[in-house]
């Protein structure tokens, strides 16, 4: 009976713990709607939402063009509305359909998760994309290898090893999803050290040190070269194909690793 009574014990204890390191995920995107995120599409003013490119259907958050009669440079992302430092971002996504008539050739299955961005409110009209470190997701043609998660750096710079990266993308080591499969993106952030890229709960990309630099900062950008990247918002694309989004979370972590 004492035995019996012990293991119980134990077990609630067990179990109480375990509990008590439960992850707090927070829902970015309710399933119904939009709130909390804010437009910005080239070329329309913060908040407009030019040929309903973003919308909410069935659950599904999705990026779409069945509006559109040609793509001419729209290039669009939906901003969460509060910045983040050091925390976790999951993303299921998936790319659908046809990429929309006048679209470039790289943006054929091509969308991103922008991260450290510079805020919705300081981008210029024109501006095509933020200053902000990327997690470019990418999907396959049927035929040839195409990694998803790679990272970009539009206004930026990356350190990976001990060698500051300045080209603009760099491959991750994920496997290529062809057709319309859900994928699950998860990014690492502790602030400006390390970040990690994640396809289906594979470690793809490490890298370290994100900070301002480059050519593909919009004119008299007032950061200088060099300042570390220790926080900003998180974005969605949408650069001309179709893409659903079922799931943003995030979870906040500590500063440290």
């Amino acid at each position: 009976m004492k035995r019996i009574l012990l293991l119980t014990v134990l077990a609630l204890f067990m179990l109480s713990c375990s509990n008590s390191k439960k992850e707090n995920w927070i829902q970015l995107f309710n399933g119904k709607d939009l709130d909390g995120w804010v437009i910005k599409i080239k070329g329309y003013p913060l908040g407009e939402n030019y040929n309903n490119t973003f919308r909410v259907e069935d659950g599904i958050m999705k990026a779409s063009y069945d509006k559109y009669e040609k793509f001419n440079g729209e290039y669009g992302h939906i901003y969460y509305k509060t910045p983040f430092s050091s925390y976790k971002v999951k993303v299921e996504y998936r790319f659908v359909g046809e990429q929309c008539p006048g679209g470039a050739s790289w943006a054929f299955r091509n969308n991103g998760i922008m991260f450290h961005c510079q805020s919705p409110e300081s981008i210029l009209l024109d501006q095509d994309f933020p200053v902000s470190i990327e997690a470019q997701l990418l999907g396959g043609d049927g035929m040839a290898e195409r990694p998803t998660m790679n990272v970009c750096t539009p206004g930026t710079n990356i350190v990976i090893d001990t060698t500051l990266i300045t080209q603009h993308c760099t491959n991750s080591r994920s496997k290529t999803f062809h057709g319309d499969v859900w994928v699950t993106a998860e990014l690492v952030v502790y602030g400006d050290s390390i970040i990690y890229h994640l396809v289906n709960g594979d470690t793809v990309l490490t890298y370290k040190k994100p900070q301002i630099g480059g050519n593909n900062k919009p004119e008299g950008y007032p950061v200088p070269d060099g300042t570390p990247l220790k926080e900003g918002y998180i974005a969605l694309q949408a650069e001309s194909h179709p893409t659903e989004f079922r799931k943003v979370e995030i979870l906040r972590l500590e500063d440290k690793r």
